[in-house]
C-alpha cells in the first residue's frame, strides 16, 4: 500500500465516520433506548436524545480511519498473489479484511461506545461520571461487529462490482453509498439479535450475570422473556439507521478517498 493510498485510506475513513455517526446520533439513541433492560421511556424516552455525544464525536474519526486502513491494506496484501488474488476468492478477502479491520478499529470503538450507550440510557449521569464509572469496571467485547463487517462488507463490494460490470464502468460515489445502504440494512436484520445482546450487557451493572458478556446467556434470557420480538428489538430503527449510515459511511468515504487519490 502506497503512502498516499494510506493517507487517502486514513482521512476519508476519519472523515466518513464522523459524518455518519454525529449526523444519526439521535436515531442511534433510540434504538439503544429500545433495547435497554428498563425499557424505552424508563430510559428516557425522547428526552436528551443527544445525551453521550461529546463520545461519539470524540471516537469517530480514530475509530473509523483505523478500521479503513486496515481494510485495505489487508484488500491490498492478500490481493498482491496466490489464491487470494482469484476474482472468486474476493469475498474471503473481503470477509478477513473487515474482520481484521473490525478487531483494530474495537480498540477504540468499544470504550467511547460503552460510554455512549450508558449516557444514552441514564440521563441523570453525565458523560465525564459515566467514564469514571466504565473505567472501574469491566468493558465487554463488542463480538457482534465482526458478524456484521461478515456481512455487509463483502455484499458491499459484491454490488459494487455486479452494478459497475452491467454499466460498464467504475461506480459513482452515490451509486456506491445506494450499495451501501443496502449492505448494511441487511447485515443489520441478521445481526440485531446480538445487538440486543451487546446492549444488555453493556448497560448492565457490574457483576451480574449479564454483565459477565455470555451472549448466548443473554440471548436465551431475552428469548424466554420476551420472544422472537425482544431478540429482534430496535430492529426497524438499527435497519433504517445502518441503512442511511451506510449511504453516508461508504458514500463519503469513496468520495472523499477518490478526490485524494
Amino acid at each position: 500500500m502506497e503512502r498516499r493510498e494510506f493517507v487517502a485510506s486514513l482521512v476519508a475513513g476519519g472523515c466518513a465516520g464522523m459524518c455518519v455517526d454525529l449526523t444519526l446520533f439521535p436515531l442511534d439513541t433510540i434504538k439503544t433506548r429500545l433495547q435497554s433492560q428498563q425499557g424505552f421511556y424508563k430510559a428516557g424516552g425522547f428526552r436528551g436524545i443527544y445525551a453521550g455525544v461529546p463520545s461519539a464525536a470524540v471516537g469517530s474519526f480514530p475509530n473509523a480511519a483505523a478500521f479503513f486502513v486496515t481494510y485495505e491494506y489487508t484488500k491490498a496484501l492478500l490481493g498482491t498473489g496466490g489464491v487470494f488474488a482469484l476474482p472468486h476468492v474476493a469475498p474471503v478477502t473481503h470477509m478477513l479484511a473487515a474482520s481484521l479491520g473490525e478487531v483494530v478499529a474495537c480498540l477504540i470503538r468499544v470504550p467511547t461506545e460503552v460510554v455512549k450507550q450508558r449516557a444514552q440510557a441514564s440521563l441523570s449521569s453525565s458523560t465525564y461520571n459515566i467514564l469514571l464509572a466504565t473505567l472501574r469496571e469491566e468493558v465487554c467485547g463488542n463480538q457482534k461487529l465482526i458478524p456484521f463487517s461478515l456481512v455487509q462488507f463483502p455484499l458491499w463490494e459484491y454490488l459494487k462490482t455486479l452494478w459497475s460490470s452491467r454499466q460498464g464502468h467504475t461506480l459513482y460515489s452515490w451509486q456506491s453509498a445506494v450499495c451501501g445502504a443496502v449492505a448494511g440494512a441487511v447485515a443489520a436484520f441478521v445481526t440485531t439479535p446480538l445487538d440486543v445482546a451487546k446492549t444488555r450487557i453493556m448497560l448492565a451493572k457490574a457483576g451480574s450475570t449479564t454483565a459477565s458478556g455470555n451472549i448466548p446467556l443473554v440471548l436465551y434470557d431475552v428469548w424466554r422473556s420476551r420472544g422472537i420480538a425482544g431478540l429482534f428489538a430496535g430492529s426497524i430503527p438499527r435497519m433504517t439507521f445502518i441503512s442511511v449510515g451506510g449511504f453516508i459511511f461508504l458514500g463519503a468515504y469513496e468520495k472523499v478517498r477518490r478526490t485524494l487519490l
